[in-house]
């Protein structure tokens, strides 16, 4: 499910709720795909950047609210990619 959900967003579909969600609160064209697998909820935060979709997590779904540290995690990753893409050295 998941790869059949990153597959339509490489193609540039726009997935609407409840498969997917924009999070600003990572940053601009960030996102938060939503899988459910038999029993458990699932959680994949990516950005769709020009060149390449970035997955930044994968979280096993436990609260109605997305944990701070996962958000620090992702602000941080997509960080180091868009430094990466510049040509730079990574922090």
């Amino acid at each position: 499910m998941i790869g059949e959900l990153l597959k339509r967003v490489q193609r540039g579909d726009k997935l609407p709720l409840p498969h997917c969600r924009p999070m600003p609160t990572i940053g601009r064209r960030c996102h938060e795909l939503r899988v459910r697998d038999e029993d458990r909820e699932w959680r994949l935060f990516y950005f769709a950047g020009e060149k390449a979709i970035v997955v930044l997590d994968v979280v096993l779904k436990k609260t109605p609210c997305t944990p701070r540290r996962v958000v620090e995690g992702c602000r941080r990753r997509l960080g180091i990619y868009m430094v990466s893409e510049q040509g730079g050295d990574t922090p």
